[in-house]
């Protein structure tokens, strides 16, 4: 992956240098970011936005499932429907929610490239 991104930051280094916080820091116009998985990754997510967002790249590394990169390469378009709050079949009334935003991966033959 260095040869591909030439990266000139890593914002989240292991071991972590005493007082350094990845989170306050600028980042490099290429960083590499394997986010500590204490305290949660949504700061790390924000922040890698917010430095793409001055035009800098950011490459994030993150466990997933498999069967998520399986949809991706099918082709399957992702749709955040935020925390949804189920309808419960008894009454028909929703649910408070998870507290976790729900993804839909929609495999269309009518949109993009189907492929085999």
């Amino acid at each position: 992956m260095q040869a591909e991104f030439g990266f000139d930051f890593d914002p989240a280094p292991y071991p972590r240098p005493d007082g350094f916080d990845g989170l306050a820091a600028e980042w490099g116009k290429s960083s590499y970011v394997n986010p500590p998985f204490k305290g949660g990754v949504t700061p790390w997510v924000r922040k890698a936005i917010a430095e793409h967002k001055k035009g800098k790249r950011v490459v994030f590394v993150f466990p997933v499932d498999k069967w998520i990169l399986l949809l991706l390469e099918a082709g399957a378009k992702v749709r955040n429907l935020k925390d949804v709050k189920w309808c419960a079949t008894e009454d028909g009334k929703p649910g408070k929610g998870m507290g976790r935003h729900i993804a839909a991966f929609i495999l269309d033959p009518n949109k993009g490239e189907h492929r085999e």
